[in-house]
């Protein structure tokens, strides 16, 4: 996975390079340049026309006023020439509705003119997590010609972004005034959340030995039924090794069923604010959410029912089979973090009977709270999976805090990937 830190680095300019940044007016400028149409230049001749009036009536100079009157005509015939609206017609081609962070996507802009135009200017916004805004000079385009400008542009950052709008930007001769007009209306395209391979075995709880099952659990979909023994592999629950065989064999072997125990799985993701690392973009928060994609798409695609859920309740709720990944991963393109803590979710999932159902637990931060909370759901007997998104200042506590909780933990950290992290599953002690 590539490093979300470095992503964010590439912050995008709000100006298309050196030229258009000394074009494009900041401030109290820019405000009155778009509400009134005057340019800076425009607003300094009002200025002085307005000085020779006062000058004028101090000295009682008549040719002052002229000479102010003649200023204030020229400003009002340039506003009226700027005034015009553009004869032409903006397409953008079409942009593929969703996309993956890194993506390099190929856009096209076609102006067609119906009556002769000069001297504009093209732009096409871009939020600053996609790129840099696209500006075209158009120097002259007949009537009847088209122009067309091909562009790239790649995000960087999960989420729901709009392409455009397109504005034709133009001034009068003078430069006194400049005027815009929306020739191309935005598009919406959905950035999913970055999604790798990783390995969530459902196989079995903490108070259960195959293939014996307690009465009140419907097995998936032939039941749990003991195949047979196989070698050990990395992310394979160590509760499941057959020490038996081990000594007989030599070598770790581990007890293989039919079917999980189980066909739901319920993730939680902690969204709340102050639990993950900060800045305008959390590198936990965003770890923490292309781990729920790839668990819920791997989940999804093998068969199961996948709720997600977070703070302020569920984000998808009974999910089942690979066609829903689309939505789920809609889903959690929009969404952000919140004020609301973990322990409602944590709560609601306990009052509506984690222990028949498989549940992964997403977090960045282990308070006391938190983790007694996990603790209770693990001492139910649940199949649990708590996942730790580290970073850099991570409390040592939170780590302290997940060796206790008596289930495997999985610390998965911003610059690494997924895979081999899900790899290396740590079971944690009870106390």
């Amino acid at each position: 996975m590539a490093t979300i830190a470095t992503s964010l680095r590439r912050s995008a300019r709000l100006g298309g390079g050196a030229g258009a940044a000394a074009r494009t007016p900041v401030g109290l400028l820019a405000v009155i340049e778009r509400k009134l149409g005057l340019t800076s230049a425009g607003l300094g001749l009002i200025v002085v026309a307005l000085g020779g009036f006062a000058l004028g009536r101090s000295l009682e100079n008549r040719g002052m006023f002229l000479a102010a009157y003649g200023l204030l005509f020229v400003v009002g015939v340039s506003w009226l020439l700027g005034r015009r609206k553009l004869a032409a017609v903006a397409r953008r081609s079409e942009l593929p509705r969703r996309v993956r962070p890194g993506q390099t996507i190929d856009a096209e802009l076609e102006l067609t003119a119906s009556q002769r135009i000069s001297t504009i200017v093209l732009e096409e916004h871009l939020h600053h997590h996609l790129g840099t805004p696209v500006r075209v000079p158009v120097p002259l385009l007949t009537s009847g010609n088209v122009l067309t400008h091909g562009y790239t542009f790649t995000p960087v950052l999960r989420g729901v972004y709009d392409v455009g709008p397109t504005i034709a930007e133009w001034s009068d001769p003078f430069g006194l005034t400049r005027r815009r007009q929306v020739i191309s209306e935005p598009e919406t395209i959905y950035v999913h959340p970055r999604v790798e391979p990783v390995l969530d075995r459902i196989l079995s709880r903490a108070w259960e030995d195959p293939p014996i099952r307690p009465p009140d659990l419907k097995p998936w979909p032939t039941g749990f039924e003991f195949y047979g023994l196989r070698d050990y592999q990395l992310g394979d629950d160590p509760r499941l090794i057959v020490w038996r065989a081990v000594a007989a064999h030599d070598t770790y072997l581990v007890r293989e069923s039919e079917q999980g125990i189980v066909d739901r799985v319920n993730v939680v993701l902690d969204t709340e604010s102050g639990q993950h690392s900060p800045g305008e973009v959390s590198e936990t928060f965003e770890t923490g959410v292309s781990v729920l994609a790839s668990l819920a798409r791997q989940h999804l695609r093998d068969g199961f029912s996948v709720t997600v859920h977070v703070g302020d309740g569920e984000l998808v709720s009974n999910l089942r089979g690979g066609g829903e990944v689309i939505r789920m991963l809609d889903q959690l393109a929009q969404l952000d973090r919140s004020n609301t803590p973990i322990l409602g979710a944590l709560e609601r999932l306990f009052a509506s009977g984690a222990k028949g159902a498989h549940t992964v637990i997403v977090v960045s931060t282990l308070t006391p709270a938190v983790a007694r909370r996990i603790r209770i759901i693990a001492e139910t007997g649940a199949s649990l999976l708590v996942v730790l998104c580290l970073w850099d200042d991570t409390d040592p506590a939170t780590i302290h805090r997940a060796g206790l909780l008596g289930c495997n933990v999985v610390e998965v950290h911003a610059d690494t990937a997924l895979g081999p992290s899900f790899a290396r599953v740590t079971v944690g002690r009870r106390r």
